[in-house]
């Protein structure tokens, strides 16, 4: 046990490098995770506002082609948007160039105070002038962020204004679907007949169905009147609050139509005042009802979500839990593990100091058994070497023989082969001979058969030939004959030589 104590603490101090050199770079290996997420973060923050520039430029360009194009029908209506946002757009630049202005000039005394700092002097008025300096910087910011508060508050204010004014819209637009903004242009005109759908019916109420019905069947919501007449009669009956003391009246407006017509017109006025009215409440509960109906999903996926995020959390505990449990376990396994590896390299260290102590004892015993064991090796390795030298000097004797066999072969070879080329060109030149002979022969038998044999006779060159004797002969006779003279023409005696 003795010799097992400092083999057991160095095994544990080397465990221990170990396990803070895994933890130190575990450690930097989170950081730079960090740096590496707040790189994404930053990268994905630019790539989105980029994406939202480019969105609010194409916005900005279909608005301007929509709304101020001078070709467009509504340009009178458009111009006055065109004005505000006009005026919007300066005003938000001047505030711009404001706050620019006041943030340069934090900046300016900010950096002012900075070169301040650099040259320090250790005297109280140094100190009062820093000071003055700092409080100034201080108030100005708290003024720039006071100011901005207070801006901010009042675009929330004009937010929730415009969004209260928005919802006021969105309910009239919702009052004119359910009524009859589906067929109202079929009621323009008197004598058109207005139809309900079938699937329109089986979602509205049915004073919405009734009022319907009641256009349908009296003419639309003139009653069958054209709007001029309408328009007059409503003014009247609105003048004398509906008494009937407006009859007389109606009837110097209205001349085209009798006292009959415009009672029955009157009792469709009432019948349809009093439909109307149904309608509107019938859309108020309709409304109401489906607010309620809103509220209760609301509250049922309310419920659904708290009870899934309630499951979720549990789930999460759960996971958290078990996580911590296998981080323990994982952990008391590893402990078991360094303990397991401390004494197995202890039983280690031991076991070796044992051997070599065990080794040492043997190899003083065994030096001499040893040096007869080396000098019969060396014994064998030279008998084995000498035979391999022998063995390898047969091989090359042999390997020579065979090299002289076959370079004689070879040469007997290519003496056969230049005594067969020296025949035929010895056969070559005997050939050509013999048929240089049998020319020679039949060329002399040719010169025998063509020769001529002449004598020469030297006078016959100065002697005249048979050709110049006869021209001579013919000359002659012609030599005898007179010449003929040309007679001499006359001359005129302009041209005379005196």
């Amino acid at each position: 046990m003795a010799a097992l104590a400092p083999a057991l603490a160095a095994a544990a101090g080397r465990l221990q490098n170990e396990s803070c050199s895994s933890t130190a770079g575990a450690g930097r290996q989170v950081q730079s995770w960090k740096i590496k997420a707040e790189r994404a973060k930053k990268v994905e923050f630019i790539r989105t506002a980029e994406k939202l520039k480019a969105q609010l430029a194409n916005i900005e360009k279909d608005k301007t082609g929509h709304l101020y194009n001078r070709k467009s029908d509504s340009r009178v209506e458009y111009r006055l948007l065109e004005e505000l946002e006009h005026s919007m757009t300066v005003s938000r630049k001047m505030e711009k160039a404001k706050i620019l202005q006041q943030l340069s000039k934090i900046q300016n005394n900010v950096k002012k105070l900075q070169q301040q700092l650099k040259d320090v002097k250790p005297t109280p008025e140094f100190v009062d002038k820093i000071k003055e300096m700092m409080e100034e910087i201080e108030n100005a910011i708290n003024a720039f962020k006071e100011e901005q508060r207070q801006i901010y508050e009042q675009l929330l204010k004009e937010e929730k204004a415009v969004i209260n004014e928005l919802s006021v819209f969105e309910r009239k637009v919702e009052l004119w679907a359910l009524g009859s903004s589906t067929t109202e242009k079929v009621w323009k005109l008197p004598s058109a007949r207005v139809t309900v759908d079938k699937t329109l019916e089986n979602h509205l109420p049915e004073e919405v169905i009734e009022f319907e019905k009641f256009l349908q069947r009296t003419g639309g919501r003139q009653g069958g009147w054209d709007d001029y007449d309408h328009q007059h009669f409503l003014k009247i009956r609105t003048k004398y609050r509906g008494r009937l003391s407006y009859m007389d009246e109606a009837l110097e407006y209205l001349s085209g139509r009798t006292k009959e017509d415009i009672e029955q017109h009157d009792k469709w006025y009432q019948e349809y005042v009093i439909l109307h009215e149904r309608k509107k409440e019938s859309i108020k509960k309709w409304k109401e009802k489906q607010q309620q109906e809103k509220e209760r999903n609301l509250k049922e996926k309310e419920k659904l979500e708290k009870m899934l995020k309630e499951r979720w959390l549990q789930r999460e505990e759960a996971q958290k839990q078990k996580a911590e449990e296998e981080r323990k376990r994982k952990h008391a396994a590893v402990e078991v593990w360094k303990k397991q590896k401390v004494v197995a390299f202890a039983i280690d260290q031991a076991s070796q100091l044992k051997l070599e102590d065990k080794e040492k004892k043997q190899q003083k015993g065994s030096q001499s058994h040893v040096k007869l064991v080396l000098e019969r090796n060396t014994l064998q390795k030279k008998v084995k070497e000498e035979l391999e030298k022998l063995e390898n000097e047969k091989k090359e004797e042999a390997e020579k023989e065979g090299r002289k066999k076959i370079a004689a072969e070879e040469i007997s070879k290519f003496q056969e082969h230049d005594l067969h080329k020296l025949e035929l060109r010895v056969l070559q030149k005997h050939t050509k001979e013999i048929e240089k002979q049998e020319k020679e022969k039949r060329l002399a038998k040719l010169r025998e058969k063509v020769e001529v044999r002449v004598t020469r006779d030297r006078s016959r060159l100065n002697r005249p030939s048979k050709g110049w004797e006869e021209r001579s002969q013919e000359m002659a006779p012609a030599a005898a004959e007179p010449l003929l003279r040309v007679s001499q023409r006359a001359v005129p005696a302009g041209r005379g030589g005196s």
